[in-house]
Formats: C-alpha cells, sequence, structure tokens
C-alpha cells in the first residue's frame, strides 16, 4: 500500500541535509543521516506510522538524535585522521547562477550559518551544545522539543545553547564587500608570486590549515604568521604549477578552488577581519572534493 504521508516525507529531505550538515559539517555523513532516517520511517508499521501527527517533526528528532550519536564518537575516530579535520565544503557558486548543481549540495541552503568559520567553531563544542544551538537558533525549535532529542531538561538546553551562542558573537565576522576583493587580490598575488603582496593581504597572526586526510597532500600542523603562510603559498605554487585558480563561492563566502585539467584538487575558504584575512582553510582530501566534481 501506498504510505499516505508519502509527499510529506519525500519533502522533508531537503530540511534533513540543511539539519545534517550543519551539525555534522559532512554532505556524505548528512546523506546517510538522511537514508537511516527514512529506513527507520518505514520499519516502522503502518498503525505507527498513522499514529504520527506530523512525520516530519518526527524525522528530525530521529536525525538529530543520530548526528548527536555520530557527533559523540566523532573525536574518537578523528584521533585516526591524518592531520587536520577540515568540515567538508560546499559549492555554492552552482545555487547562486541557477546552475544545475551536483547532489547533494543543492540541498544545503547557502547562509552564514554554512561558511566554513562557521562550521569550524560549530566544530569546537560539545554535542549537546551544538545539537541545542543548532536545533534552536537555526531551525527555531523549542527547547521542550530539543530536550526530547538531548535527554536533558528544557532548562539545561536554554544554558547549552547560550554557552554555543557566547561562542559564535565572539567568533563571528561581518560579511562585506572587501571580502571578495581580498581573495582576487590574494589570488592574483598567489599566481604572481608575490610574496610581499601577500603578506600585505593577510593578518600579522593569520592561521592556514590544511586537510590532506592522508589521501592528498598537505601540511599536517596548522601554520600562523602572514610571513609564515606566505612562505608556504611561494612553495605551493612552485611545486604546482600546473594548478590553475579560480574565484567562486565556498559555504557561502568568496573563495578559490584549485584545478588541474579541469579536475578540483583543492578548495580554499578564507576568513577576514579589519581588512585582511585571518584565517585560510585548504581542503585537499579528495573525499571531501566530489561535490566539486561537475
Amino acid at each position: 500500500m501506498t504510505d499516505p504521508h508519502l509527499s510529506e516525507v519525500i519533502s522533508e529531505r531537503r530540511q534533513l541535509i540543511n539539519l545534517a550538515y550543519r551539525l555534522l559539517g559532512s554532505l556524505a555523513e548528512a546523506e546517510d543521516v538522511a537514508q537511516e532516517t527514512y529506513t527507520r520511517w518505514y520499519a516502522l508499521s503502518e498503525q505507527q506510522r498513522d499514529a504520527i501527527a506530523s512525520p516530519g517533526a518526527w524525522m528530525t528528532t530521529v536525525a538529530s538524535r543520530i548526528c548527536l550519536d555520530l557527533l559523540g564518537s566523532a573525536r574518537a575516530r578523528r584521533e585516526h585522521y591524518v592531520g587536520d579535520w577540515i568540515p567538508e565544503p560546499v559549492p555554492g557558486g552552482w545555487l547562486d547562477t541557477g546552475a544545475a548543481p551536483a547532489d547533494p549540495a543543492d540541498r544545503v541552503t547557502l547562509d552564514e550559518s554554512v561558511s566554513m568559520a562557521f562550521l569550524v567553531v560549530l566544530d569546537s563544542m560539545s554535542p549537546a551544545e551544538r545539537v541545542s544551538f543548532v536545533l534552536h537558533d537555526i531551525f527555531r525549535y523549542t527547547f521542550n522539543e530539543i530536550a526530547e532529542v538531548v535527554g536533558r531538561t528544557p532548562a539545561a538546553c536554554r544554558q547549552l545553547a547560550s554557552q554555543a551562542r557566547r561562542r559564535i558573537d565572539l567568533s563571528r565576522t561581518r560579511p562585506g564587500a572587501e571580502r571578495a576583493d581580498l581573495v582576487r587580490s590574494f589570488k592574483q598575488a598567489w599566481e604572481s608570486r608575490d610574496i610581499d603582496a601577500l603578506v600585505g593581504l593577510l593578518d600579522p597572526e593569520a592561521v592556514a590549515t590544511a586537510d590532506g586526510g592522508g589521501r592528498a597532500l598537505a601540511f599536517l600542523e596548522p601554520i600562523s604568521g602572514a610571513e609564515q603562510i606566505a612562505a608556504v603559498w611561494m612553495e605551493i605554487a612552485s611545486r604546482a604549477p600546473e594548478v590553475t585558480l579560480q574565484e567562486c563561492s565556498v559555504n557561502g563566502q568568496p573563495g578559490l578552488i584549485g584545478q588541474v585539467d579541469g579536475a578540483t584538487v583543492s578548495v580554499y575558504a578564507f576568513d577576514v577581519a579589519d581588512g585582511r584575512i585571518t584565517r585560510i582553510w585548504a581542503v585537499r582530501n579528495p573525499e571531501k572534493l566530489r561535490p566539486w566534481t561537475v
């Protein structure tokens, strides 16, 4: 028999992907969470499904609990990760132009809550903090509803979200027109191998982090300081002259991609403050670049 809730259930897929991506920082894992949520829905009997007043709310709750479990084991899993772990970048330019994007990136709404800087701060939170904050501040769930997911009291969830919000507020930088100009100038200085220009674009205390996951060449420790970062980027330019750079939208913010023969081999996300680049995230793990392959 056809599921009478089929249309509503299918329409929830975008919501589940949006939620799981923000909670996990991984499009691949977000897809898995959505699939597992559907599996659990159809594991219910027809009578059990009919008794659920809001299938969408049920699925969001289940997906959130799955993410909470995954977040709890993430630190242990990352102990075996080679180098630093960076959230999987989303190719936002495809959505901006109205072109048909690759699946599943098209289902992630690009806004401030998926910027790389935002996701990196989320990743520093405890699982309960992250779930409480994302469900309340981004998806507008009540603390009573969140308590059912997290397994704590509504008051405790309110406190968790408040703690998370303070971290976000302290770390957040406001986007501006200068961001695209800075990224463009960074690209030009890198291509022309102008180390002095690069140093001038970087905050003196800037930090660059790379994620090769042991599957691509990348520096294993973060690099701090404008001069140190510029020197490394000059070395990258000399070692990989065949790489071409393109400006693009990375998680809704101006960024760069590096390509060899049309294939994306690296994605660069940036954060800026006071007219300088403060953070660079270089994602080179090919498993995280699949959404960028057209």
